[in-house]
């Protein structure tokens, strides 16, 4: 082993030990990237809290670096390519910067060695796991170069597909191959009747089966890695379409998501139909429809003008395929809208069952229910039936070619142009020639759900991210927490009316504002700016100077500790809630925040503990509880700005009396931003914001405000 690759613990990252994650900072900065650490992972499947090479190449890709995984010995890495990422066998990694093949040693960059070292290339090479990434910085044209073609950006969808050209490749030529093979059964026929048979030649027929017998064995190879080609491809698309849609969902703009959950979540759901479509079953057909043309050529290669009967049965086919796509095609699109929109009533009533139930409104929503099931199902037998008319259609057309091919086949023998074998073979070839016709109808069907749900699916992949890839921020570390607001104003979403008007306030490093007003005046829409969970319409939030909007949404949220108004858990335990933004936080930091939240205590009273379950939105605990863990979860990273929203509305008067001692020590030199109605919470802050319907009517000192706003009570 190589001692001096141990990597020593200095480097303050928030993923601990990342070898990979220094080694991918240290060339963002050494391409002249700012970026920090927690925007490379930000949303990220880390496993074990750190990259894997997986992992790397898509957080190189956020930097605008390209990462390619290659396999090559030390000695034959050209200098030209360096730096490199070098794997070693202990899963760890270094930076490669140079091979000195004369002294037999190589220079690495460690970011936790705090400089260059350089070791032995024998002992290295024994560490080396013989993988190295190749890292350069995308190549990006200015706005002095314009455009010259017309460039399309790359798909998302069908960019993923793109990725496996190999293996479809390699499919289109195993089709090429088994299409030619479905030729030999009709000619082994043909040759059997004509040549074998009036001859007696029974050697004959032994060479002819032994050739057809390699062919089937070679037909069946190859369709069998058609098929494991196809599903490997297919297994591979999905993964990366899955993750990316997936990715995209979490890193959406709030101001972009959708009104309705279950619609959107249908949407989601319908991926699986364009999955099913680039499934082997469908591939396959797709790909045997061109060979149509082949079987067409071979009949009349043997029986002349015969190829007019199923060249004949193929427009007929054809021409019903098309006249039946237009309603197909609506059936399809009424049938997707409607279980988009029965999507959204399961969900919005599982998520309100308890409500329902206490209001007696089942009724209604099963009469809703009901409604779009029958809707549903009219569409779907219309779908279903016009589908099923294309195969029976395609079914009877098979036959009168069959019987055309005999009736007219007779006669070419009578006129001497067509032997006996000649006919079996193209009745034979015929019926190979419809049978992929037959699947048009099917095709369609799957081609029209797959299509609805692509378009869905890039409405979604369309919209804006928090963080687009290649944007720039500016990056620092732990924020002071001082605050400002200049003139802001603010609107949701499809709404007219402001929630915020030319705000203009400044909260210093370490100082402690109530906020206090009316319902609807604007309290929590001001703490949600602050996260920076959405744009402003006009003015400026500052963080430390610099404009929110310039800083990285996951490094600014690192540093921000939120409790909402309704705070929401995820299934799992007390500990995993607790821990859910800091899953490798050690058990005494876990502790620590329980007991001056108050979660200890509902640990204390369950025998199961910190691993008591939750529930589903935390639904086993009370609301008080919740804002307990709630509180326990935001104060664990110990953040240098608290924002709390109402954090004792649930609480009894005890409960809220300790919560107030506990966390006072605690909010000393934190920036702290509390909304309440309750006096005694005031408890924590010097100084009061009092807004009105989006407005600032007061502010400063706490006494001050609260003796000037009970004076005017009074009045």
């Amino acid at each position: 082993m190589i001692e001096a690759l141990v990597l020593p613990e200095r480097l303050d990252l928030p993923t601990g030990e990342d070898s990979l994650l220094a080694a991918l900072l240290f060339f963002a900065k050494h391409h002249g990237q700012s970026v920090s650490a927690e925007s490379l992972v930000a949303g990220l499947p880390l496993v074990n809290n750190q990259l894997t090479p997986e992992l790397f190449i898509r957080a190189a890709a956020r930097v605008g670096l390209t990462a390619k995984l290659t396999e090559r010995s030390l000695t034959a890495v050209s200098g030209l390519v360096l730096p490199a990422v070098i794997q070693l066998k202990d899963n760890r990694s270094a930076v490669l910067l140079a091979v000195d093949e004369r002294q037999r040693t190589a220079t690495l960059y460690i970011p936790e060695a705090e400089g260059n070292i350089e070791t032995s290339l024998d002992e290295l090479t024994k560490d080396y796991s013989g993988k190295l990434f190749l890292v350069t910085k995308a190549h990006r044209f200015d706005e002095r170069t314009p455009e010259l073609l017309t460039v399309r950006s790359r798909s998302w969808f069908w960019g993923t597909l793109l990725r496996s050209w190999r293996i479809y490749r390699d499919v289109l030529l195993a089709s090429l191959l088994i299409n030619l093979f479905a030729v030999v059964s009709p000619l082994y026929v043909m040759n059997v009747y004509d040549r074998v048979v009036p001859n007696q030649a029974v050697e004959t027929l032994m060479v002819l089966t032994s050739g057809v017998l390699i062919v089937y064995v070679f037909d069946f190879i190859l369709r069998t890695l058609r098929g494991y080609c196809i599903d490997i491809a297919g297994k591979k698309s999905d993964v990366l379409l899955s993750a990316a849609i997936f990715e995209q969902v979490l890193g959406m703009k709030l101001s972009n998501r959708p009104a309705s959950v279950g619609a959107f979540a249908n949407n989601l759901k319908n991926f699986e139909s364009v999955r099913d479509f680039i499934t082997s079953a469908t591939i396959t057909s797709v790909v045997d429809l061109p060979f149509v043309l082949v079987f067409l050529a071979v009949i009349y290669w043997v029986g002349g003008w015969l190829v007019v009967v199923p060249l004949v049965g193929v427009i007929i086919i054809a021409l019903y395929s098309f006249f039946i796509q237009e309603p197909l095609r609506e059936s399809v699109d009424k049938t997707m809208r409607e279980t988009a929109q029965k999507n959204a009533t399961l969900i919005e009533s599982l998520s309100a069952l308890e409500t329902i139930k206490t209001l007696n409104a089942e009724g209604p929503l099963q009469s809703r229910w009901e409604r779009a099931t029958g809707y549903i199902a009219d569409w779907g037998v219309k779908s279903r039936l016009l589908s099923a008319s294309s195969t029976t259609v395609a079914t009877a057309v098979q036959q009168m070619v069959s019987t055309g091919m005999i009736v007219f086949g007779v006669y070419s023998i009578i006129e001497g142009e067509l032997s006996m074998g000649g006919l079996i073979a193209v009745v034979l070839l015929s019926a190979r020639v419809l049978a992929p016709m037959g699947q048009v109808a099917g095709l369609a069907t799957r081609y029209y759900y797959a299509k609805a749900a692509l378009i869905g699916l890039n409405e979604v992949m369309a919209k804006p991210r928090e963080n687009q890839e290649r944007e720039t921020f500016i990056h620092q570390g732990a924020l002071s927490g001082q605050i400002s607001f200049e003139k802001v104003a603010f609107s949701y979403p499809n709404e007219q009316q402001q929630s915020l008007k030319n705000i203009s306030i400044t909260i210093k490093a370490g100082e402690r504002v109530g906020i206090i007003g009316r319902v609807g005046s604007g309290k929590t829409t001001l703490q949600r700016l602050v996260l920076n969970l959405y744009e402003v319409d006009d003015g400026v939030i500052r963080m430390d100077g610099i404009d929110i909007r310039h800083r990285d949404p996951a490094q600014l949220r690192s540093n921000i500790g939120h409790v909402g108004q309704d705070p929401v858990l995820f299934f799992g335990s007390l500990k995993d809630n607790i821990t859910y933004a800091n899953p490798y936080a050690s058990d005494d930091d876990v502790l620590k925040a329980a007991q001056l939240s108050g979660a200890a205590e509902i640990a204390a009273s369950h025998s199961e503990g910190f691993d008591l379950p939750v529930g589903e939105r935390g639904e086993r605990l009370s609301g008080g509880q919740r804002q307990c863990v709630a509180l326990a979860r935001a104060i664990l990273s110990n953040p240098t700005i608290v924002l709390l929203d109402e954090p004792s509305s649930s609480l009894d008067k005890r409960s809220e009396d300790q919560l107030i001692n506990n966390l006072k020590p605690f909010l000393e030199g934190k920036t702290v931003i509390l909304n309440t109605h309750r006096n005694p919470l005031l408890a924590w802050v010097d100084r009061i914001i009092i807004l009105e319907q989006g407005q600032v009517v007061a502010d400063g000192p706490k006494d001050v405000v609260l003796t000037s706003l009970q004076m005017q009570q009074g009045t």
